[in-house]
């Protein structure tokens, strides 16, 4: 599939958008049961730039493989690329591919935690902004999961 790839690629990548001139947004997660949450939040985020990349996180805590979410992430119209992720935190990936902006999808408490932690509305690389997508109210991986465990079997 063309829109998955690696890593190393991504990072190579990078510096011949740079060269255009083309913004590069990121916006990175889980995406495990992907739901019409995840699919608003990524038009919402494409919207913002010229390139929309997607980092997966690994298979740590997630319910389908990395590179099945991956694959399904890619299938989508908003989603330019599409990499599973090698690093341990958010901040180090910004470090590595420095997008223009990066999406994140929350609820205000979350937000507002994060800000605690970071104030302002910028990322770790003072030229990355950070934007906040409100979640979709009703769409969440936790409420899909207890709907599953209400199936009767």
């Amino acid at each position: 599939m063309g829109k998955l790839i690696s890593q190393q690629d991504l990072i190579l990548e990078r510096r011949t958008w740079e060269q255009k001139g083309l913004s590069v947004v990121l916006a990175s997660g889980r995406f495990d049961l992907l739901h019409p949450g995840h699919v608003r939040l990524l038009e919402q985020a494409r919207a913002l730039g010229d390139l929309l990349v997607v980092a997966v996180d690994g298979d740590a805590t997630a319910i389908a493989p990395a590179a099945e979410r991956a694959e399904i992430l890619a299938a989508l119209a908003a989603v330019d690329l599409v990499f599973v992720s090698e690093e341990s935190s958010e901040e180090a990936l910004i470090a590595l591919l420095l997008p223009d902006i990066v999406v994140k999808g929350g609820s205000e408490g979350q937000r507002e935690m994060a800000s605690a932690k970071a104030p302002g509305t910028r990322a770790i690389e003072p030229t990355t902004a950070s934007i906040w997508v409100p979640l979709e109210p009703g769409y969440s991986t936790a409420s899909l999961l207890e709907r599953i465990r209400q199936i009767p079997t």
